[in-house]
C-alpha cells in the first residue's frame, strides 16, 4: 500500500471516528488516529464532554493513550491523522510528544461556519502577551531553601 493510500486510508479512519462520536454521543466532531511504523497505537475521540475536561480533544486522547501504551512520552516517528484542524494545544502537544507529522481532512476553513475553528488559539499565541484576551502575569516569587528548578535538574541526572 503507497503512502497516499495509508493516509487516505488513517485520515478515513478518524473522520469515522469523528462521525461516530457526533451521531452516537451527539458531541464534538473530532477523532484522530496516531500510527508508528505501520502500527495503530492509539485511536481516539473529543471526550471533551464525556470526562468534563476541556484538554480531552481527539489528538490529546490518541497521544495520551499512545504514551501509556508504549510506556514513554517520546513518541518520535508517529504520525497522527486527524479529522479537523489540531488546536494549538493538541499541536503543542503531539510537538513535545516528537509525533513527526500531522495530516488533517477537515480545514479552519471547512470548520469555521459551524464554530468548529481552531484558529483562535493560534490568533492568541500570536499577540504580545499584554494583548492577549487571557493575562499570562509574571511574579518571581521563591520559597526559602532550595531552588525548584535546581531540585529537578538534580533529581533528573542521578
Amino acid at each position: 500500500m503507497s503512502n497516499e493510500k495509508d493516509t487516505e486510508k488513517y485520515l478515513l479512519d478518524s473522520i469515522r471516528l469523528a462521525m461516530g462520536n457526533a451521531r452516537e454521543r451527539k458531541t464534538w466532531p473530532f477523532g484522530a488516529v496516531l500510527v508508528r511504523d505501520g502500527q495503530v497505537l492509539a485511536r481516539s475521540v473529543n471526550e471533551v464532554d464525556a470526562l468534563c475536561d476541556p484538554s480531552a480533544h481527539a489528538e490529546m486522547q490518541a497521544v495520551r493513550a499512545a504514551a501509556k501504551a508504549l510506556g514513554s512520552t517520546d513518541l518520535s516517528g508517529s504520525v497522527v491523522y486527524a479529522s479537523g484542524y489540531p488546536c494549538s494545544m493538541c499541536y503543542t502537544a503531539m510537538l513535545l510528544a516528537g509525533v513527526e507529522k500531522v495530516y488533517y481532512a477537515y480545514s479552519n476553513e471547512d470548520g469555521e461556519p459551524y464554530d468548529l475553528s481552531a484558529a483562535r488559539g493560534y490568533d492568541e499565541i500570536h499577540k504580545a502577551p499584554d494583548a492577549r484576551h487571557l493575562p499570562l502575569i509574571s511574579r518571581p516569587v521563591r520559597d526559602a531553601g532550595e531552588d525548584l528548578y535546581e531540585v529537578w535538574q538534580r533529581q533528573v541526572a542521578q
